[in-house]
């Protein structure tokens, strides 16, 4: 079966609903004449300026200005100096908002564990300075379909932002449920329910 990217009108929808349909696809660098792809299980989004958990919240400067972009393209940054980490544009242009994928399960040539954002990058050969804004129905990052997928999708609060007050409390971290390749807090998950987002 042919593998297909996935276009653009699937990331141009709200975040909170492009990270829950992100679970079980696969992304793919194609690293010069190397195909590195893992099936992601593991997603957090970042929606608007609003959300004082997200890069946007101090505006469009030089580091997240692919945010407010169109969607269906990378934004890619490093932390700590060292660990890249990346996230697809989601929503509508000037609307900043974007998913960060978390963590994936190795499928083909991964160069390092892929559970956490910055292992999930180095396995996969992806880094800020060559990956970020980029558009992901023609460059050398994209994302493609997954197999059907199979078991349910849990949510969470995200990782790391208590920083921000309520907004670190609202459920935008989406898991594949039994998923081994997943990452952080997994006690009182909660499955299901996903119509409404809050």
């Amino acid at each position: 079966m042919p593998r297909r990217r996935l276009p653009r009108s699937f990331f141009a929808r709200d975040t909170r609903t492009v990270a829950r349909a992100l679970l079980g696809q696969v992304i793919v660098h194609q690293d010069g004449g190397v195909r590195r792809a893992a099936r992601i299980v593991e997603t957090e989004a970042y929606h608007g300026p609003r959300d004082r958990a997200s890069h946007a919240r101090f505006g469009p400067t030089a580091r997240v200005a692919p945010m407010f972009g169109p969607p269906g393209r990378t934004y890619v940054y490093r932390v700590y100096g060292m660990h890249h980490c990346m996230n697809v544009v989601t929503g509508p242009e000037g609307f900043p908002a974007a998913v960060l994928i978390r963590a994936a399960e190795p499928l083909e040539s991964c160069l390092h564990s892929t559970r956490g954002p910055g292992n999930l990058c180095r396995a996969l050969g992806i880094r800020s300075e060559r990956h970020s804004a980029l558009d992901l129905a023609t460059g050398p990052v994209w994302i493609e379909a997954g197999p059907a997928r199979r078991g349910g999708v849990l949510r969470t609060p995200r990782v790391g932002v208590d920083y921000a007050g309520a907004w670190s409390r609202r459920p935008w971290r989406f898991l594949l449920a039994g998923s081994p390749w997943t990452t952080g807090p997994k006690s009182r998950l909660r499955a299901g329910r996903e119509s409404t987002i809050s």
